[in-house]
């Protein structure tokens, strides 16, 4: 496993032959040498004069933003390095794709106030900051990269906070962004302990890249505080076995240690991680460091960002590859985040051959192929239920219309528009 703070890493690039590893840790350090231009760009890596036109002219398009540290694992003798594609802005991003869209999750449309994404009933999506320590150039909300100033962000924050502090039914919120951790300590406690006194949120997720390109911004300022307010999880995003190094542990240990569980969102990515071999690796990596595998993104339709896109089956013969092959522990969930804001729909192989009232036919990942009898009491009928959805939220009603419908007490069930 890779040790970056060692100088004998980084300090063969001229630029920082004189950091020290008490400077190449600090979040400061290196939030105050990030890389954004094409100029800064050719002081770290050679580029060719072609190159170097071509990569201005991306960077003019989509805004970049690198870390010392994510540049630093850049293989520069290799041209398809995962690191390196993932990062170096392309002049092939200034070319149309099949099916490009602004915004393709349609996010704005689900948008009843600033920053806040209302999508499916019992959670939301709060947009905390637009700001990244790096920008991926394959960002699905690269249309989203502003400034804004501090009492801008409170005023929006504020608003959000009072909007789920008015609909009850909302019982989980993801901080993201941007990235939440870019913002100081002091505004994201003001948000999370917002959220911790609204008595129906019980789920406050962090989502954050951070571990991965910036693992030194994740300091024991921000884990201590966000462990005061738990129930926190912490959702993070490794899309290569590369990214996973020693300060990228020691970040994801830290966030562990305060008994906030990880989970990981890996983007499908074509000549990054589009291979079977390469993915199960990744899932491995993860766990090790005490990271729980949670969904492979298809890659969304954002604007220029078609050269990144794989066909839906390279998603499916991977996961084919890993079912059966490893733990479930390393599974993750293979998604479609559907155009139009559909949401997240998995997608997977199909294990299924056979549903009949008596029994069920199954395949297996090797092609065996086996018979589940099913019981002759068919009543599953819990007695608590009502009980139950007597004490959830506005939404239980909604909820129960599906099974309405399975049980045989309606005969259809029209979406609301």
């Amino acid at each position: 496993m890779i040790d970056t703070s060692d100088p004998k890493y980084y300090q063969h690039i001229k630029k920082w032959k004189d950091v020290s590893p008490a400077q190449w840790n600090d979040r400061i350090w290196q939030l105050k040498n990030v890389v954004t231009t094409a100029k800064e760009l050719a002081e770290v890596m050679v580029f060719s004069e072609n190159e170097k036109v071509g990569i201005a002219k991306a960077i003019e398009s989509s805004r970049c933003q690198l870390t010392p540290y994510y540049l630093s694992l850049i293989d520069q003798k290799n041209p398809e390095c995962p690191i390196r594609l993932q990062a170096i802005p392309q002049p092939v991003e200034l070319t149309a794709g099949l099916g490009d869209l602004l915004d393709p999750l349609s996010e704005d449309a689900d948008s009843p106030v600033p920053r806040l994404v209302h999508r499916y009933p019992d959670r939301v999506l709060f947009l905390v900051s637009e700001v990244c320590s790096m920008y991926c150039r394959f960002c699905t909300r690269k249309r989203h990269i502003l400034d804004r100033t501090s009492t801008q962000l409170a005023s929006e924050h504020d608003q959000a906070i009072e909007y789920i502090k008015q609909h009850k039914e909302v019982r989980d919120v993801i901080l993201s962004g941007g990235d939440a951790l870019m913002l100081s300590v002091g505004m994201l406690e003001h948000i999370v302990k917002g959220l911790r006194a609204i008595k129906h949120v019980e789920i406050i997720r962090i989502a954050s890249r951070m571990p991965c390109v910036f693992p030194m911004g994740v300091t024991g300022d921000y884990v201590d505080m966000l462990k005061k307010y738990q129930p926190v999880y912490f959702m993070t995003h490794f899309n290569h076995p590369y990214e996973i190094t020693k300060q990228a542990w020691d970040a994801c240990s830290r966030i562990a240690d305060a008994g906030i569980p990880i989970s990981n969102q890996s983007v499908l990515l074509r000549k990054i991680n589009s291979d079977p071999v390469v993915m199960k690796k990744l899932m491995h990596e993860l766990l090790r460091i005490r990271v729980k595998p949670y969904y492979i993104y298809q890659c969304d339709l954002a604007e220029g960002i078609e050269h990144f896109r794989t066909p839906v089956s390279t998603g499916f013969e991977i996961m084919e590859f890993m079912r059966g092959h490893t733990s479930g522990l390393a599974l993750p969930t293979f998604v479609i985040d559907a155009p139009g804001g559909g949401g997240k729909i998995p997608v997977m192989p199909n294990y299924l051959l056979t549903l009949t009232h008596e029994r069920t036919v199954v395949r297996n990942y090797r092609g065996m192929i086996s018979s589940y009898a099913h019981p002759r009491e068919r009543d599953c009928a819990c007695s608590t239920a009502s009980e139950i959805a007597s004490k959830m939220s506005v939404e239980c009603d909604s909820d129960r219309a599906y099974w309405d419908l399975v049980a045989g007490k309606r005969i259809n069930l029209e979406p609301k528009i």
